[in-house]
């Protein structure tokens, strides 16, 4: 790693320099360089510096004293800057880019916009106008409503005589309230505007008090790590299906150019870089999307704007803060309804197959276009990765499969969740997180306690994706409550576990899984995460699933070179643990391996387990306990997996188009690379298995029925080539809901 010296300054400067004070433009790119090598020391020595380029390295924020008194261009493109503020020792900065920072959203553009008074290009767009609405309407509306928060709650409360105690104690409560309390502007920028509200309130209390402001950065630092995280609230998404919010990004899945390959191939994901960026490339449906689709709306398409949003505050009194969503529905229903025609979720009509009737057993009943990039019409590039359906309040949800989940399904792809009610097909719920891309979404139900010492039960709703940041959602309040920063590199799959309702499954892109207890959070939504374990996997895992039988002592994965066991039994010292075991399967070859992607994985019953794809054509059942010993000893156990069957399904070498289980019904379910669903009933063969003397099946198992995919059409033009990323059931097996890679998702229902 290059380490800055007096040298290699003068050498880097443009042009190149005898002395640094002469130094006005400095390239400083491509050096590997970390926060620790800029030297406030040296950096304080280059007084007429200009104009400073830093992109292409590891920076992950600013020293607080580069005292660069005359810089005006800045360039940290392609860093890993996770704060802005320190910025605001340049005071006379005009141009600042730092796109490509996976860890700075939306709410830091606005943070610069404040900070820096003289800045005009930010990313290279002339923020001028909006600049100037940011530090003069926004800051004007902010502080009314902090100074009324202060009248209406706080002013009477400190007496006329007052010791230093007692400011000290009404000036916690004041920040912590007025954080909470005072909203403005659209959700997405609700870090942004508590970071101001915390600072307008500061500098009112230090006026109407005397105090002193805290000017020390570090320590203020410090201290907003031991607050609350602020996260993007999703409220005024129920109402603004389609709200645009532009993302920018590194490396975008969907801009494969022409000639890039059409087909994934099994070494694709094993590259660090591209399994970061894609769990897969399918660009031959992203290379030649059809042209002109129309999309009919149920919903506003309005774009938020701090001028748009919603006003006012909420308080938490006997039930959770509704959120501003509710106030802005008032604002919005006249020109949703307007608008109704052009702008919303697409419903694409299916057409009769040409080929003849079919023996179904389960009619489509919607096709929905509802996680569209920037709610383009023409987005059928978007890919749609999981769902998982709701379970019901009142009626032992972790008990009773059959009677545990409602009819609306949560889905992600993209920068968007949405909840969807499968019998209606209406969108319920909208969530978009700028900067994101999801992945992965899992529910639990939480006992809170409400106001009066009273408990309730709440579904929440935890989301994870590219950023490596799990976002935990109070539905019910349409309000994103907080995040958890899991991962440095990308979340492929969340779950929770089956017993202990706080307890979050992360796995990671950088080879890890970790186990996270959420917590619960209070009437005010203030919660602690902590990490309980860190698992570690020698590839990437793509699926989890906690045994069931043990679900607080062994976690099974599906990974990208096999399949793994862990012992996650928490009354253990080791907190970082490696897998105690590895499954072989037969290979295409008839030989025996550990070494083959495992991108389907999930539990049929408390014992059988269903997983793919150790080869083409085939998924696998078998045993996890005639499997695994757990009298054996030692960690890291070659075991060889005892099949009990073999399914007949496709044999493409596509990856990452997973499977499913309905255990209270028997059935597996499994997509495929020609928009079809394969479904196996057995039930017919669960009992055979149980018994102790059971023997494998000699024949696959063919599928019970194969729902082919119908003709769509969005004016007049054929929808095809269609991957079908994900198939769940909910646990009844009323609705199956099917997840493409076309953005497209499908919800079928029981005949």
């Amino acid at each position: 790693m290059s380490k800055i010296t007096t040298e290699l300054l003068l050498e880097r400067a443009v042009p190149r320099s005898t002395r640094l004070r002469k130094i006005e433009t400095l390239n400083l790119s491509k050096l590997q360089l970390k926060t620790g090598d800029l030297d406030p020391r040296l950096f304080s020595r280059l007084r007429h510096l200009q104009k400073l380029d830093l992109s292409d390295n590891l920076l992950d924020k600013f020293p607080n004293s580069l005292t660069l008194p005359d810089l005006r261009v800045l360039n940290c493109n392609n860093n890993k800057l996770e704060d802005v503020t320190a910025l605001k020792q340049f005071p006379l900065l005009e141009e600042l880019t730092y796109e490509n920072n996976v860890y700075l959203t939306l709410n830091d553009d606005y943070k610069v916009m404040f900070l820096l008074q003289n800045l005009r290009l930010l990313n290279g767009k002339d923020i001028t106008k909006l600049a100037n609405h940011v530090r003069r309407v926004n800051s004007r509306k902010l502080t009314s409503k902090v100074t009324a928060h202060w009248e209406k709650f706080f002013r009477d409360q400190l007496p006329e005589k007052y010791t230093a105690e007692q400011v000290k104690s009404i000036k916690k409560k004041f920040l912590k309230s007025v954080q909470t309390n005072v909203v403005y502007g659209p959700s997405s920028l609700s870090e942004f505007t508590r970071w101001r509200v915390k600072m307008i309130a500061e500098e009112f209390l230090a006026y109407s008090l005397g105090l002193e402001l805290n000017t020390d950065p570090e320590l203020e630092e410090k201290m907003d790590e031991n607050e609350e995280e602020s996260t993007e609230s999703p409220r005024e998404a129920a109402e603004d299906v389609d709200q645009v919010t532009i993302m920018p990004s590194k490396r975008k899945r969907n801009n494969s150019k022409s000639g890039s390959g059409n087909k994934r191939s099994k070494s694709q994901a094993k590259t660090e870089e591209e399994a970061v960026v894609n769990p897969r490339k399918s660009s031959h449906v992203q290379d030649d999307p059809a042209p002109d689709k129309p999309r009919t709306s149920n919903q506003s398409a309005k774009e938020a704007t701090p001028e748009q949003g919603a006003e006012g505050t909420h308080k938490n009194g006997e039930q959770f803060p509704k959120g501003q969503s509710n106030r802005r529905s008032g604002q919005l229903t006249g020109e949703q309804k307007s608008q109704e025609q052009d702008n919303g979720v697409v419903s694409l009509t299916p057409v009769k197959n040409s080929k003849g009737k079919e023996d179904v057993s389960a009619e489509p009943l919607h096709f929905l276009q509802c996680h569209s990039k920037g709610n383009s019409r023409e987005d059928f590039k978007t890919q749609l990765w999981s769902c998982v359906f709701e379970p019901l309040l009142d009626c032992g949800a972790r008990k009773d499969p059959i009677v545990s989940s409602s009819r609306t399904v949560a889905t992600c792809g993209g920068e968007s969740i949405c909840l969807i009610d499968c019998e209606t097909g209406t969108v319920l719920k909208k969530y978009k997180v700028a900067t994101e891309e999801f992945f992965s979404v899992a529910w639990t139900t939480l006992t809170m306690v409400i106001s009066d010492s009273r408990k309730k039960s709440h579904n929440i709703l935890a989301a994870a994706g590219r950023r490596g940041i799990v976002k935990l959602i109070h539905v019910a309040a349409d309000f994103c409550y907080g995040e958890i920063k899991a991962h440095k590199k990308p979340i492929a799959t969340v779950c929770f576990s089956p017993t202990r309702e706080t307890h979050l499954f992360t796995a990671s892109y950088d080879k890890r899984i970790a186990l996270w207890d959420i917590g619960i959070p209070d009437c005010d939504y203030n919660f602690k995460a902590s990490q309980l374990l860190v698992l570690e996997a020698i590839s990437i895992p793509l699926r989890i699933a906690p045994v069931p039988t043990c679900p607080d002592q062994y976690l099974l994965a599906g990974c990208e070179s096999g399949c793994f066991a862990w012992n996650i039994k928490l009354d253990k010292e080791q907190k970082s643990r490696p897998f105690e075991a590895i499954f072989q399967f037969p290979d295409e070859d008839g030989g025996i391996t550990t070494s083959h992607r495992v991108d389907g994985l999930a539990f049929l019953n408390d014992d059988v387990i269903a997983s793919k794809s150790s080869k083409p054509g085939c998924i696998y059942l078998w045993s996890w306990s005639r499997s695994f010993d757990t009298k054996g000893k030692g960690c890291q156990r070659t075991v060889s997996a005892v099949i009990l069957a073999e399914l007949e399904w496709s044999m493409t070498d596509l990856s990452y188009l997973t499977l499913s289980t309905c255990p209270a019904k028997d059935y597996v379910f499994c997509g495929d690379e020609m928009g079809s669903v394969w479904m196996y009933n057995l039930s017919n063969y669960t009992a055979a298995w149980s018994s102790a003397k059971g023997k494998r099946s000699d024949k696959k198992i063919p599928p019970t029925q194969i729902l082919k995919w119908p003709e769509l059409r969005a004016n007049g033009e054929q929808l095809t080539e269609v991957l079908i990323n994900n198939v769940v059931s909910d646990p009844t097996f009323t609705y199956l809901v099917v997840l493409t890679s076309v953005n497209i998702t499908a919800i079928w229902k029981k005949s």
